[in-house]
């Protein structure tokens, strides 16, 4: 669309290892072609949070990474739960954002106007 990105207040939230409820496979075929199709829009998200089954979309292996990358190099802020990362024990996986903790996403929640839940 454009090149120079504006950053609406709004925050994302990746609760699942994907988008919607069906096969892993599908599920992170849908998050890449929506993760892509925002990264080429002029309004980019402020945040995108992962939590729980969240987190394994950032580390090695992912197969979204590529877009992760892409918008966090266009300023989008990628927070990931800390707690979730060592549940999973993926904590020297992590291959894209900032590891926190919940206080973090919930900081990042009271700054948005909007949240969209995947």
């Amino acid at each position: 669309m454009t090149n120079s990105p504006q950053v609406s207040s709004t925050v994302i939230l990746v609760t699942n290892n994907g988008m919607g409820k069906a096969d892993v496979d599908l599920q992170q075929k849908l998050i890449g072609i929506f993760l892509s199709l925002v990264d080429e829009h002029s309004y980019l998200p402020t945040a995108i949070c992962f939590y729980t089954e969240g987190v394994k979309l950032v580390v090695e292996g992912s197969p979204i990474l590529v877009h992760l990358k892409s918008l966090e190099a266009r300023g989008v802020r990628l927070i990931v739960c800390q707690t979730c990362l060592n549940y999973y024990h993926l904590g020297e996986k992590v291959r894209v954002g900032i590891v926190g903790g919940m206080a973090d996403i919930l900081e990042a929640l009271w700054r948005a106007d909007k949240v969209i839940t995947l």
